[in-house]
């Protein structure tokens, strides 16, 4: 894979967009979660649900803010979705909702780092790894953004206390495979969650924060280099080939332009060629801070 250093991203300083600074008004009055109050005021339990229920609820459920994610750069909302009308069966979950308007402007991304997240989603379903928990994206409270469901996990599980326990050891592989090929300019270890009661597919490891992804530059930085060069087993070689063959990558057009679609699919042909997780000898392609 290709070794040289990326430029380090810069945000423009608070108060530089007007947008942003509008928004930031009109988001004061909702509350702030944060450490200091018990999980269970904000996180409400829920039984077990299928995809397609979560699907069904992230899209036509009516969203109602709890409160703003702690230790976000861009305006995270946790949220409740509540059964509408039309959805009376829906089962009440919890989501994440990433606001276009909350984004703060990237030198090097362009705005709208929703459909990002969204093509996380879709690029894992595709291959068949479930390792991105169910994201859409529609119009919430504060205008268009994300809407992920909200896993339930262990928060105080993360890639780096996972990754030691032989049950993960496959799906931190597929997990590794995947952010090279989507590209993840900021895999943290507190972005790999281990959601050991959901039932949204074959993987009990989920990847959240999935925006910074996708670009046309080689970016990577993970915390995931406990499998560089080793071989890559086939069930990952196996999923990438069938998404090249199938010319499965349209999955991600409308939310990425042709020419990043056109990267990732270089990604993923330079990585089966190579036969190992990606290596890093510059040691710089890891992100700060690291949880």
């Amino acid at each position: 894979m290709p070794t040289e250093t990326p430029t380090p991203r810069t945000p423009d300083p608070p108060g530089a967009n007007s947008k942003q600074s509008h928004f930031a008004t009109a988001s004061a009055r909702t509350t702030a979660i944060t450490s200091s109050k018990p999980q269970s005021e904000f996180i409400r339990e829920r039984p077990p649900l299928s995809k397609q229920q979560a699907l069904a609820a992230l899209t036509n459920g009516e969203l109602e803010i709890v409160g703003r994610m702690p230790w976000s750069s861009n305006a995270t909302f946790l949220v409740d979705v509540l059964p509408t009308e039309t959805t009376t069966e829906a089962i009440p979950i919890q989501a994440v909702y990433k606001p276009v308007r909350g984004e703060r402007p990237l030198w090097d991304f362009p705005e709208g780092l929703h459909v990002r997240e969204r093509a996380c989603f879709l690029l894992s379903e595709t291959l068949g790894w479930h390792l991105v928990p169910p994201t859409v994206v529609r119009d919430g409270p504060f205008g268009q953004g994300s809407l992920q469901l909200f896993v339930l996990a262990d928060f105080s599980e993360h890639y780096l206390t996972l990754r030691s326990d032989p049950q993960h050891t496959l799906d931190l592989m597929r997990l590794c495979a995947f952010d090279v090929l989507a590209n993840s300019t900021d895999r943290k270890s507190g972005h790999v969650l281990f959601g050991e009661t959901e039932t949204l597919g074959n993987s009990k490891i989920f990847a959240v924060d999935n925006g910074l992804s996708f670009h046309t530059e080689f970016k990577l930085r993970t915390v995931l280099w406990d499998f560089t060069g080793q071989p890559l087993p086939e069930e990952i070689t196996n999923p990438i080939s069938d998404l090249l063959s199938q010319d499965d990558l349209k999955c991600l057009e409308g939310l990425l332009t042709e020419s990043e679609i056109l990267a990732a699919q270089k990604r993923a042909e330079i990585l089966l060629q190579s036969g190992i997780f990606p290596v890093d000898p510059t040691g710089h392609r890891w992100p700060w801070p690291l949880v």
